[in-house]
């Protein structure tokens, strides 16, 4: 009971299971003319847990964010420490965090008491939205390394935080199995999965450790959909110390693929982002090979917390589970390889970008 216990405070932390009231369009408009000193059009974003608007102002664009309020202080200033780290030391677009005309970078909304920043709008469209021309996935795996390179020296006081997203703390979840409502054959397919995560999960904190994005994927890289080419990083809201491995395995698993026969390799459209990673951040092949299981514990955690909060949440449940369904298959897909051979998978296919 103490297990499930744990698993449930666990799965809602950081506002992942708390409901709030939205605050709406015509407020959001008044906190930057207030705040800021910025008016424009506002326009409503969908998103995991907070409210966050676009601000189109005549000479630039902005976004607004309304922290869930469960997320603590502390964290939001993490991520606000990042965005700062990086304005010095990565060359590449990312957000900047936009002062109050107070000089404050973070404030409280007067009714609800909610924490909200203003942030600068990079430019672009984003990967998922785009067909990815043969020369961005490389693109992608530097982009992503030379940001490991960048948070390489950067601390904080949050930035052990505990997340879901984070799959170092993936066996604190399996208990939720309990909790979940899946359909027999994905309840044993999700219970095989953290059986083989548990033969590996004691290498874990055995792994290099930094503070790294911990969510890039297609969706938070924009590029510029006329010539294809990258044009910066966003949504910093996952930041976390964790391992390289777990952030590189992120990014592979945006990859793969999604629909696909048992003997395909899904993993093909994923090794030219590893090339790509490998010519900017090395990587120790003890920690390579744990990347294939750590894509497998982002899926697993992918296919039970979505249903977990599309239950709680039935109101944002198309946003929660809009990228959920072939989690199943892609688990039976690592499920029927032996584990010596999962973490095989990235080491063969190196020879030919090598």
């Amino acid at each position: 009971m103490t297990d499930l216990k744990d698993a449930l405070a666990f799965a809602g932390q950081g506002g992942l299971a708390t409901r709030f009231t939205r605050i709406g369009p015509e407020e959001a408009a008044a906190l930057c003319q207030q705040t800021y000193g910025i008016s424009g059009r506002v326009k409503r974003l969908e998103t995991e847990k907070d409210d966050t608007y676009l601000i189109s102002a005549p000479d630039a664009r902005y976004i607004l964010k309304i922290a869930n309020p469960d997320e603590a202080q502390a964290e939001l200033d993490l991520q606000n420490a990042v965005l700062d780290h990086l304005a010095v030391h990565f060359a590449r677009p990312a957000p900047r965090l936009i002062r109050a005309i107070s000089g404050e970078g973070m404030l409280r909304e007067p009714a609800s008491g909610r924490f909200y920043r203003l942030l600068s709008f990079v430019e672009g469209t984003p990967l998922d939205m785009m067909d990815l021309a043969p020369e961005t996935l490389p693109e992608i795996g530097r982009v992503l390394g030379e940001l490991r390179l960048a948070l390489a020296g950067f601390t904080h006081p949050a930035q052990n935080r505990e997340l879901v997203w984070d799959v170092q703390h993936v066996m604190r979840l399996r208990p939720l199995l309990a909790e979940v409502s899946l359909p027999p054959e994905h309840h044993a397919l999700a219970g095989e999965a953290f059986a083989r995560l548990a033969e590996v999960a004691h290498r874990i904190p055995r792994l290099a450790r930094q503070v790294v994005h911990n969510d890039f994927y297609a969706s938070n890289i924009v590029a510029d959909p006329e010539t294809g080419r990258l044009t910066g990083v966003i949504d910093f809201g996952d930041v976390v110390e964790s391992a390289v491995a777990i952030d590189l395995a992120v990014a592979l698993m945006g990859q793969i693929l999604t629909d696909f026969t048992p003997d395909q390799d899904i993993f093909a459209p994923a090794y030219p982002v590893l090339a790509g990673y490998l010519e900017v951040a090395p990587i120790a092949k003890t920690d390579l090979a744990m990347v294939p299981h750590m894509v497998m514990a982002r899926v697993l955690v992918r296919a039970v917390m979505t249903q977990y909060r599309a239950a709680l949440m039935p109101e944002n449940a198309p946003y929660i589970l809009r990228k959920a369904a072939p989690s199943w298959a892609q688990l039976q897909w690592f499920l029927a390889r032996p584990t010596a051979e999962v973490e095989d998978i990235l080491r063969a296919p190196l020879r030919s970008f090598s």
